[in-house]
C-alpha cells in the first residue's frame, strides 16, 4: 500500500487483512505515513490525513498524536478542514484533555461566523465534549443564538444550552427567559429542542415550574395541532405525526402537571383526546399511548381519565410484542396499589402472562398477580399460583413461594385452607422455600387446636411419600412427635383415616434418620420426634430407647449431643421424662400488617400525628430458672478434693452442659438466678427478671415491665406456666397500663415452689413460660 492512498482504500486494505498480525502491519504503516504527513506542514492533506486517523480511532487503535493537528484544523479557514477538525475533536477530546482548552477560542469566534455551517459545527462540538469551564465562557454566545433568524442555528443553540445546563447548573437562569419564546416556532426542530430545555430547567429547579406552568396552554394546543394534523411527509412515522415530539411534550406536561390542579385540569380534555385518537397498532402509536398513560398516572387526572389508563395497559397485554407486554406490566405493577380495582379488571389477562416463554415477562407477571391478590379473590389466584409453582423456572420458585406464603398469611379464609397450601408449597417447592417457613408453621398448626388430628395425618401421608423435601420432612417430624397418639388413634372427621401401627410411625421416622437426602436439621427434628413418641406410646419405647442410643456416638455433634441428653433422660430422670416431654404450649403470633379480610389490599401506616394508647402485642418466651442446692462433695479415695464447678452448677440432666448457641437454637432464654435480668426488650417494651428470695425448694422472683415509646401500653397482663412438678403462685400486678417514656414500671411478683425435696437435683433447671397480652 503507498504511503498516498486515500481513505476509501485503505478501508478496503483493512478489511481484505486476513489475520490480526497483517491488519495492525498495514495500520502501523498508515499511521507512520500519517505522522509524516502531520510533520510537514500545511501541503493540503492534513484533512485526509486525520480522517484515516479517525477511522483507526474507530478500529480501536491508538490516535492520541492526532489531538494536537485538530486544534490546527480548527483554526483553519477552509470549511473542509475545519469539519474534519471539529470531528476529530468530537471523537479524540474530552473534557480531561488539556488540549480541549486550546480550542476554547476558536469556537467562540466560529459562534460568531457569517456561515450558519461553521456556527453548527461550532455548536455541536461545545454540546458534545465541552467541559465546565468552557460552558462558562461560552454561555453568553449560546444565549445570543438562541435568539437567532436560522431555525437551523436555533435548534443547534437550544441542544447545547441542555449540555450547559448539565455542566453548570447555576447557568440555568441565562436560558429561562428565552426558552419559553422558543415555543412560537413553528419549526419542529427548534419545538423539540425548546421542550427538552424546558424540561431540563424544570427537573434542574423546581422554582421555574411556576413560570413554566403558564405555558401549559401552549403546550396543549402544540400537542393538538400534532394530533389532528393532516398527513406530512416530513414527519409521519407509521401514521402518527412527529412521535418524538409528542413523547416529548408529554413527559413535560407531567412534570408540569404533578401536584398542580389547575395545570392537571387544563390538559385532562388533551389526554383523553390522545388516548383515544392514537392508533396503538405500530411501536410509534405505542409509545405516544404509553407517554399518555404515566402522564395521565402521575397527574391528577380524573378518576374516569385513570380507569382509561389502566384499559390502555390492558390492550398492551394482548400486544404481540413481549418488550409491551413487559412495559405494560411495569406500569400496571406501580399503580396497583392507587387503582386497585381497575387493575382487577384485567386479573385474566394477567394471570396468562404466567405462561409466556420469556422469563421476564414471567417475571412480572408474578409480581403483579401477587399484587392483585386480596380477600375476594384468595382461592381462585392461589390456584393459579400454584399450578404456576408447579411449572416455573427453579430462578422463580422461591419467589413464587415466598409471595403464596405471604398471601396466605394474610388473606386465608381458614386455617385449614392456610395449612393445606402451605403443604402443597412445601411438597411442590420444599426446597426453595425460606428459612422462616417451618417455625411459622409450626406455630400456625399449634394455634389450630383443632385441625392436629386432620394435620398430623396429611403429614404423615406426605412423609412416607416423599422425604426430599427437607421442609415438609422437618414438619412432619414435629408433628409426628408432637400429635403421634392422635395419628395412632385413626380417628380424624375432616380426613379419611389411615390405620397406622408404632411400628409404621417408627418406621418412617428411622428411615428420615438413615436417609442421605437428610439433612443434620432434619435428622435432629426426627431424633427429637422419636424421643416424644416415648411418652406417647407403649409397646415400642425399648425400640425408641435403642434409637436414640444409636446417635449418641454420632459424628455431627449437634446430633449427638441430643441423643446424649436423650440417653441420660432415659438412664437417670426416667420418671420425669413424661414432663419434659409433654406437648409445646399455644403460641399465639400477631404478624405486623396481618389484613386478613381487607379488599384494599394494601397496609395501612398508622397515624402518628396523635399519641395513642397502645395495645400489647401478644408474644410468647420461656425462661429457665436454675433450682439449686450446693452438692456435697464426696469422699474421695485420694488427697485431690472434689469441687463443683459452674458448668455442674448450669448442666441441664447429670452434668451435659448447655452451649448459648443450644439456648438460641431452642429460642427460650436461660437465666441462673442473679439479682436482676432483662429477658426480653424489643419494639420499646422492656421485661426484666428480679430474684428476690431463693432456698433448697422456694424462688421468689419479681416481673418488672417498662415501656420507652412514645405512647402508652395498655390492658397489660402476664400470664405464667410451669410443668406439673413446680407449684406456681402470681401475686396481683400493680397495674394494667404501662406509661410511656419510661415514666412508670408494672411490676408482678411470682412464688414458685418445689416441695419434693428429694428429687431437688433434677429440677435444677424448671420451665417458666410468660404470655404477654
Amino acid at each position: 500500500m503507498t504511503p498516498s492512498v486515500r481513505l476509501q482504500e485503505m478501508i478496503r486494505v483493512i478489511r481484505s487483512a486476513r489475520t490480526q498480525g497483517e491488519e495492525r502491519g498495514i495500520i502501523q504503516r498508515e499511521c507512520a505515513d500519517i505522522r509524516s504527513q502531520f510533520r510537514q506542514g500545511d501541503n493540503g492533506e492534513r484533512s485526509h490525513s486525520l480522517a484515516k486517523l479517525l477511522y483507526v480511532h474507530m478500529l480501536g487503535y491508538p490516535a492520541h498524536f492526532g489531538q494536537m493537528e485538530c486544534v490546527r484544523l480548527i483554526a483553519s479557514p477552509r470549511y473542509s478542514e475545519k469539519r474534519i477538525g471539529y470531528l476529530g475533536a468530537m471523537m479524540l477530546l474530552d473534557e480531561k484533555q488539556d488540549a480541549s482548552l486550546l480550542i476554547t477560542n476558536s469556537i467562540k469566534n466560529d459562534l460568531s461566523h457569517s456561515s450558519q455551517y461553521v456556527q453548527s459545527l461550532a455548536l455541536c462540538t461545545l454540546a458534545c465534549m465541552g467541559s465546565a469551564e468552557m460552558c462558562r465562557d461560552l454561555a453568553p454566545e449560546i444565549e445570543r443564538l438562541l435568539r437567532a433568524s436560522h431555525s437551523y442555528i436555533k435548534k443547534k443553540a437550544t441542544l447545547c444550552a441542555v449540555h450547559i445546563i448539565r455542566k453548570v447548573p447555576e447557568l440555568a437562569e441565562l436560558f429561562t427567559p428565552s426558552a419559553r419564546t422558543l415555543l412560537s416556532e413553528k419549526n419542529h426542530g427548534v419545538l423539540h429542542g425548546a421542550v427538552v430545555l424546558i424540561t431540563e430547567l424544570c427537573e434542574r429547579n423546581p422554582d421555574t415550574l411556576v413560570q413554566f406552568r403558564k405555558a401549559v396552554p401552549e403546550l396543549v394546543q402544540i400537542m393538538k395541532g400534532l394530533v389532528t394534523s393532516s398527513y406530512s411527509p416530513e414527519h409521519n412515522v407509521a401514521g402518527i405525526s412527529d412521535p418524538f415530539l409528542q413523547v416529548r411534550i408529554l413527559r413535560l406536561l407531567r412534570i408540569l402537571g404533578h401536584n398542580n390542579d389547575t395545570a392537571s385540569d387544563a390538559m385532562n380534555d388533551l389526554l383523553a383526546q390522545v388516548a383515544t385518537n392514537t392508533d396503538s397498532s405500530k411501536t410509534a402509536g405505542s409509545a405516544v399511548l404509553y407517554e399518555t398513560v404515566l402522564t395521565i398516572m402521575d397527574i391528577n387526572s380524573e378518576s374516569g381519565l385513570r380507569v382509561l389508563a389502566v384499559n390502555i395497559l390492558g390492550r398492551f397485554l394482548l400486544n404481540n410484542d413481549r418488550n409491551i407486554r413487559y412495559i405494560s406490566m411495569t406500569s400496571l405493577q406501580k399503580i396497583v396499589q392507587t387503582d386497585h380495582n381497575a387493575v382487577q379488571r384485567h386479573r385474566g389477562t394477567i394471570v396468562d402472562c404466567l405462561k409466556d416463554q420469556d422469563t421476564s415477562v414471567k417475571r412480572r407477571a408474578l409480581e403483579l398477580s401477587l399484587a392483585l391478590v386480596s380477600a375476594v379473590n384468595i382461592r381462585s389466584m392461589m390456584k393459579e399460583l400454584l399450578i404456576f409453582l408447579s411449572v416455573c423456572p427453579p430462578e422463580l420458585r422461591s419467589q413464587t413461594a415466598s409471595g403464596i406464603f405471604n398471601a396466605a398469611e394474610r388473606y386465608s379464609p381458614s386455617k385449614r385452607w392456610h395449612i393445606d397450601t402451605i403443604l402443597h408449597v412445601l411438597t411442590t417447592a420444599g426446597g426453595d422455600v425460606r428459612d422462616e417457613t417451618v417455625p411459622n408453621l409450626i406455630q400456625l398448626i399449634t394455634t389450630a387446636s383443632e385441625l392436629h388430628c386432620y394435620t398430623v395425618h396429611k403429614l404423615y401421608r406426605a412423609l412416607i411419600k416423599d422425604i426430599a423435601q427437607q421442609s415438609l420432612v422437618q414438619v412432619a417430624c414435629w408433628c409426628i412427635g408432637e400429635y403421634g397418639d392422635l395419628l395412632l388413634k385413626g380417628e380424624c372427621e375432616e380426613i379419611e383415616p389411615v390405620q397406622v401401627t408404632e411400628d409404621d410411625i417408627l418406621d418412617a421416622l428411622e428411615t428420615v434418620l438413615q436417609s442421605h437426602m437428610s439433612s443434620p436439621a432434619t435428622r435432629g427434628f426426627a431424633l427429637t420426634a422419636t424421643m416424644k413418641l416415648s411418652t406417647r406410646i407403649t409397646d415400642n419405647v425399648d425400640r425408641i430407647r435403642s434409637i436414640v442410643s444409636i446417635y449418641g456416638s454420632c459424628i455431627d455433634l449437634e446430633l449427638q449431643q441430643r441423643a446424649v441428653e436423650y440417653n441420660a433422660l432415659f438412664k437417670k430422670y426416667d420418671h420425669m421424662r413424661a414432663a419434659v416431654l409433654e406437648r409445646m404450649p399455644v403460641m399465639d403470633k400477631n404478624s405486623p400488617g396481618h389484613t386478613n379480610g381487607d379488599t384494599s389490599g394494601e397496609i395501612k401506616e398508622p397515624d402518628t400525628s396523635k399519641p395513642k394508647p397502645v395495645e400489647a402485642v401478644n408474644f410468647f418466651f420461656c425462661v429457665y430458672l436454675n433450682f439449686y442446692t450446693p452438692l456435697q462433695p464426696s469422699p474421695a479415695p485420694t488427697s485431690t478434693p472434689t469441687t463443683t464447678s459452674s458448668a455442674d452448677l448450669l448442666d441441664l440432666l447429670g452434668g451435659l452442659e448447655i452451649t448459648p448457641a443450644e439456648m438460641q437454637k431452642h429460642c427460650c432464654v436461660y437465666v441462673h438466678v442473679v439479682p436482676t435480668v432483662s429477658v426480653y426488650e424489643k419494639n420499646g417494651l422492656s421485661l426484666k427478671i428480679q430474684c428476690d428470695k431463693q432456698t433448697e425448694t422456694e424462688v421468689t422472683v419479681t416481673l418488672i415491665a417498662s415501656n420507652s415509646t412514645q405512647n402508652d401500653i395498655t390492658n397489660f397482663t402476664l400470664q405464667a406456666a410451669v410443668p406439673k412438678s413446680v407449684q406456681l403462685q402470681m401475686k396481683a400486678p400493680s397495674g394494667n397500663v404501662i406509661p410511656a417514656h419510661g415514666l412508670g414500671q408494672v411490676t408482678q411478683t411470682v412464688l414458685l415452689n418445689n416441695p419434693n425435696k428429694a428429687s431437688l437435683p433434677c429440677f435444677r433447671f424448671v420451665q417458666l413460660s410468660f404470655l404477654l397480652n
